[in-house]
């Protein structure tokens, strides 16, 4: 069906323009050279440079807006919208927009499966093929050239099965394939959107294509969490969307985070991107069965406040815990690192100075760059390939999210409102 096709696409255009924004990590600076001052304060007069440089990227037409909320100490310290949510229909962005979150659903996504990891529900090194059988006869792709000079695609077993913790980490060998060197695993991929299909089709779509490398080798972004989402389904016997909806969404009151939307109004509410970016668009208002937990999700500010707030908490929020605190402390620490054993490529997307956790980038140390781009030791990040972005400081009790529907510019405004919020830090 077009819409799978529409989607595939869209992905491929997404992550690729991201693709120059990350590098390896490499050499080390000490970890006290980079962060805030100690008890520094946020200066509302410094803040107000967001104002002007959303002002111009919209009026420059690089964004049709955006919106920017940052909260500390339990309270918004800033919270502003700009431009308009249709340019065409010339309807301004008002905060109650709803917008795509493309891969910042994967952050949910494996909040919810260590909530199952909390209940024993699932455990950690559980191969995937206990949830679905399928993959406990995946093999690994390994190209060659034969003896007539053509690639050739050999199958071999991996050395060992493909593991929950795998699929969190983006170490299960699964990848995308539209980036990168395109050969005969990318490949592999080619239609894997096409028709209708749901969570328990899809995972028998990923389990009879090539991994691309031996399982915890490489750091590979790909469908990993796609299938995450059906191992919650089988272990929790219920729809992705309705675990998430009953477990994480209603009791923090995420009235609007969702897969599809179906209601009038809120399909009035969701934020469209230009013209000219419209042919990367993954349209969500598209209702199929795909419950994409990689990256389907749909949300507004309010409901990301409650989540952020739920983060930066340590896993509680009002008193109710969503995860325990050594759960928590497994999620945010790193997990890839020095003798992990997972190495990492041009394509390593958590970026210069971080690690990776259980779904998000965890800040290990300030980076090559000098001076180091702006964080706190500890912080723990995400986003989406439209615009969605969430970080979240311990360190400084803060976090905030940048909301838009831009996928050509994104990454600028992201890096640029960063910087803005942690300059605006003084003694």
């Amino acid at each position: 069906m077009v819409r799978r096709k529409s989607a595939s696409m869209g992905y491929r255009a997404l992550l690729v323009a991201a693709i120059a924004a990350f590098a390896s990590t490499a050499s080390r600076l000490p970890a006290a050279e980079f962060g805030p001052p100690p008890n520094a304060t946020l200066s509302t007069e410094k803040l107000s440079r967001i104002d002007d440089f959303l002002k111009e990227q919209v009026a420059t037409k690089k964004t049709p807006g955006a919106l920017v909320l940052i909260q500390r100490h339990g309270k918004p310290v800033y919270f502003k919208w700009f431009g308009q949510r249709d340019v065409d229909a010339g309807i301004d962005l008002t905060p109650d927009t709803i917008f795509p979150l493309h891969s910042l659903t994967k952050t949910v996504t494996s909040v919810a499966a260590m909530m199952l990891v909390d209940r024993g529900s699932i455990k950690l090194d559980d191969p995937v093929s206990k949830y679905i059988p399928s993959f406990a006869g995946i093999k690994v792709g390994v190209e060659r050239k034969n003896d007539s000079g053509n690639a050739v695609l050999d199958l071999v077993p991996p050395r060992r099965p493909i593991t929950v913790e795998d699929l969190l980490l983006h170490t299960s060998g699964i990848t995308y394939g539209f980036y990168g060197e395109r050969n005969l695993v990318k490949s592999a991929y080619d239609g894997i959107y096409l028709g209708d299909f749901d969570n328990a089709g899809f995972a028998e779509r990923i389990a009879k294509v090539p991994l691309a490398e031996q399982p915890r080798t490489l750091w590979d972004y790909g469908h990993s969490i796609d299938v995450l989402g059906r191992v919650i389904e089988v272990a929790s016997g219920q729809s992705l969307y309705q675990f998430e909806k009953t477990q994480l969404f209603d009791p923090l009151a995420m009235t609007t985070t969702k897969f599809f939307l179906t209601d009038p109004a809120e399909r009035a509410r969701y934020a469209q991107p230009l013209d000219s970016d419209r042919h990367v668009e993954r349209n969500s208002l598209d209702v199929t069965r795909w419950e994409s937990g990689g990256g389907g999700l749909v949300s507004t500010v309010a409901d990301l406040a409650r989540y952020g707030q739920m983060l930066l908490n340590g896993g509680t929020l009002d008193g109710k815990t969503y995860l325990s605190p050594r759960t928590f402390a497994d999620m945010s620490s790193d997990h890839v690192g020095p003798g992990s054993g997972v190495k990492r490529n041009f394509f390593y997307y958590p970026g210069d100075g971080f690690g990776f956790g259980y779904g998000f980038g965890i800040r290990t140390d300030p980076g090559t760059a000098v001076p180091p781009p702006p964080g706190s030791p500890g912080e723990i990040k995400w986003d989406g390939a439209t615009g969605a972005y969430l970080v979240v400081d311990r360190a400084e009790d803060m976090f905030f999210v940048v909301l838009e529907n831009a996928p050509s510019n994104r990454l600028h405004v992201q890096v640029n409102v960063k910087k803005l919020i942690y300059d605006a830090f003084e003694r």
